[in-house]
């Protein structure tokens, strides 16, 4: 047996593991009369993302070669193999090949799940489970499948085919785009969704201060956050294709969060006197995402000063929400997007020989950030539109009074039983 392809499946199935740790992670930090329809969120993700994705989105996301141009077709060719029938003959045949198109489709799923289940946590406390599904399959579709191919399309040869890509041919630099695990795709994505879709849905009720913002269960957060550590071996490091590449990507998947949550807690105890089992979970995730794009492409060293930057940028972001109204209610956009940034932007300064600071010039940063904030853009305005049609047809949020009440028991039943 191929040893990449069971390398891919391993790793799929920690990032798919991180999934259900993302519904601990988010259900312990809202209050416990709605802490099931949190994680149902995270769950229901699971369950449309990956019917679609197997049924066109593969397809969608990775464009063959021979039809991608500098900017390739902007949903792929859904149809060209339908639901992998194809692809399931051909390892029922055990053709050459075949164990590889499968384990890319797998591993390419569990990325799309999590994504899309990251951004439900702009909304908790106040959002319809139905009309969540059906924004998850609409953005599934037309956001997350396109942008896929945009950053991870691949032909046979193993070239990459999207629009990211080729912007060193485009422009004619030596420094290629650098998102090996998905800075763009996936946290500036779904942070961009996230903050539309907090508008979109307004604040809350109750519970929109930082007084009342008071997670029900840390334990469970804490849980959840080591659940996403492990997983987040696998997201990063299931890509790689050499043993030296996966060791500085482990190397890197450790310090850069430790790093972050030092840089968290520090500017916790500066600000509030005291540091946080809350705010070092949430600088574990803060330097996780910083490092996602960055992981094959740094020294320890730096991984380490992004961590750190990354944990002390994002405990200052998180308050921002409060000072413009928008109510971000598990803190996606001041950790996924503000971090997913800061990620993704630092390899124009300090990516292995190429960095701006460490041998290179400016060229990696242009190439940076161009994806970077077309994406953002992308992402914010699809997901603002879909948001605005879905809660001004079927209704997004849920009744006020259900709110008030605490949405479990009238979406899905109490979450902790009371003698």
């Amino acid at each position: 047996m191929d040893l990449g392809v069971i390398w891919l499946l391993i790793t799929a199935a920690l990032v798919l593991f991180m999934t259900p740790g993302l519904a601990f992670f988010y259900g312990g930090l809202v209050k416990s009369k709605s802490v099931i329809s949190m994680m149902m969120l995270s769950f229901g993700s699971i369950g449309v993302v990956a019917v679609l994705w197997i049924l066109y989105g593969f397809n969608q996301a990775y464009v063959d070669g021979s039809d991608a141009d500098w900017i390739p077709r902007v949903l792929g060719n859904p149809f060209s193999d339908f639901g992998l029938q194809d692809a399931a003959k051909a390892a029922f045949a055990g053709e050459d090949g075949s164990g590889v198109v499968m384990a890319s489709a797998i591993f390419g799923a569990t990325f799309a799940i999590i994504t899309v289940a990251l951004i439900s946590g702009a909304i908790a406390d106040r959002a319809r489970f139905w009309p969540w599904m059906l924004f998850t399959a609409l953005f599934s579709t037309l956001v997350y499948f396109p942008v896929a191919s945009w950053v991870f399309a691949f032909d046979a040869s193993g070239d990459f085919t999207g629009w990211v890509n080729k912007l060193d041919e485009k422009f004619g630099y030596a420094a290629g785009t650098i998102d090996f695990a998905g800075g763009t795709a996936v946290h500036i994505n779904a942070g961009a969704a996230a903050l539309a879709l907090a508008i979109v849905l307004g604040k809350r009720k109750v519970g929109f201060s930082k007084e009342e913002a008071q997670p029900h269960n840390v334990p469970l957060v804490l849980i959840g956050a080591a659940i996403l550590w492990f997983g987040w071996f696998g997201f990063n490091g299931g890509a790689a294709i050499a043993d030296g590449q996966v060791g500085l990507i482990f190397v890197n998947t450790l310090v850069a969060p430790a790093a972050a949550l030092i840089g968290w807690i520090v500017v916790e105890h500066f600000k509030e006197g005291k540091a946080t089992a809350v705010g070092a979970a949430s600088g574990i995730v803060a330097g996780l995402v910083a490092i996602t794009p960055a992981c094959a492409n740094l020294t320890p060293i730096w991984a380490i000063v992004l961590g750190l930057v990354a944990g002390a940028v994002c405990a200052v972001a998180i308050e921002l929400k409060y000072k413009i109204g928008v109510d971000d209610t598990l803190d996606v956009v001041g950790i996924h997007l503000v971090a997913g940034l800061i990620g993704t932007l630092y390899l124009g300064f300090f990516a292995i020989d190429t960095g701006l600071f460490v041998g290179g010039n400016y060229e990696q940063l242009v190439v940076q950030a161009i994806p970077a904030f077309t994406i953002l853009a992308y992402s914010f305005v699809v997901a603002f539109v879909l948001g605005k049609v879905i809660d001004l047809t079927v209704g997004f949020r849920a009744k006020e009074e259900d709110e008030i009440a605490g949405i479990d028991l009238a979406l899905h039943g109490g979450g902790y039983a009371m003698d």
